[in-house]
């Protein structure tokens, strides 16, 4: 089950989704234990930001049939509170650390990729260009020809490999990755949450129910939409492809390896099971059950 992603060796290809696993707190409860069986063959990292957040106002979740819409709105401890306090901690585990990153500027991103590269306890870096823009309002990996540009530019800041998150909220995705591949990215990962909205109920006022207006639906409702997307992408690009989307078993990590992804990561999953990605993990090395769909 071992594979090569970028240069690392990990033992299987299931990996988490940022901001989807908290390592830090999963140790506080499980302890030591964590360390000897911890359920991903890497760990990726909440997004950082430059400056710190508190995340968006409450509610921040909304359950919705076969998924999850959130609005947490990234809390973090900006770049330097992640150095200082969680990184150490986090170069403990067991596995490759990949720290996610998040700008609003090229200028923001290229310090936030220099800061990371300058620390060995970081084994990759990836890109969240889902930030809208300061000047245009868009999402930054939504436009392939500024997706391009903001990788060419931070591209010479690290010889870690650069992945860069996808979002899904674009209108051709996979000529996104073929832009982020031009600007030199080591590897694209997809999907990000899909935008959505949840309303009160109209008796009461018809609303928006999530503090921050609308959030990321997750969870099994996307995953026929990530199977597309990764499978768009994989036919695009030459670069290794990180899937995910809905999955919560064997079965949905092997339909994106059947269309080119390298890994899988595992997301809203992790919330109702935290072992998840070992469980999936392990039941990839069983030869799949026969169908009768």
């Amino acid at each position: 089950m071992s594979v090569e992603f970028c240069g690392l060796e990990l033992d299987h290809p299931i990996i988490n989704g940022s901001g989807t696993f908290d390592a830090l707190a999963a140790r506080g409860v499980f302890g030591e234990e964590l360390l000897r069986a911890f359920p991903f063959a890497a760990y990726v990292s909440k997004t950082i930001t430059l400056e710190p957040r508190e995340g968006n106002p409450p509610p921040r979740l909304w359950e919705t049939a076969g998924g999850l819409i959130n609005s947490i709105g990234l809390p973090n401890k900006g770049l330097a509170g992640y150095l200082a306090e969680d990184l150490p901690a986090l170069g403990t585990l067991p596995v490759p650390l990949i720290t996610n990153v998040m700008g609003s500027t090229s200028a923001e991103i290229a310090e936030l990729v220099q800061a990371c590269d300058g620390r060995a306890e970081i084994a990759a870096v990836e890109l969240n260009v889902s930030c809208p823009n300061v000047k245009t309002g868009l999402d930054i990996g939504a436009d392939p020809r500024q997706l391009e540009e903001v990788v060419r530019t931070v591209r010479p800041l690290t010889g870690k490999p650069l992945i860069v998150k996808l979002t899904p909220n674009a209108a051709d995705v996979a000529a996104c990755a073929v832009a982020a591949q031009a600007g030199g990215a080591d590897a694209v990962s997809l999907i990000n949450t899909l935008r959505a909205l949840a309303l009160e109920p109209v008796s009461r006022s018809g609303r928006p129910w999530l503090g921050a207006g609308t959030g990321g639906l997750s969870g099994p409702a996307i995953r026929a939409v990530a199977l597309a997307q990764v499978a768009a992408v994989t036919g695009r690009v030459e670069i290794p492809v990180i899937g995910m989307g809905g999955v919560s078993s064997a079965a949905h990590a092997r339909e994106l390896l059947s269309v080119g992804a390298r890994l899988v990561a595992v997301g809203t999953e992790s919330f109702r099971d935290p072992t998840a990605g070992a469980r999936i993990a392990l039941e990839l090395e069983s030869p799949p059950t026969p169908s009768l769909a």
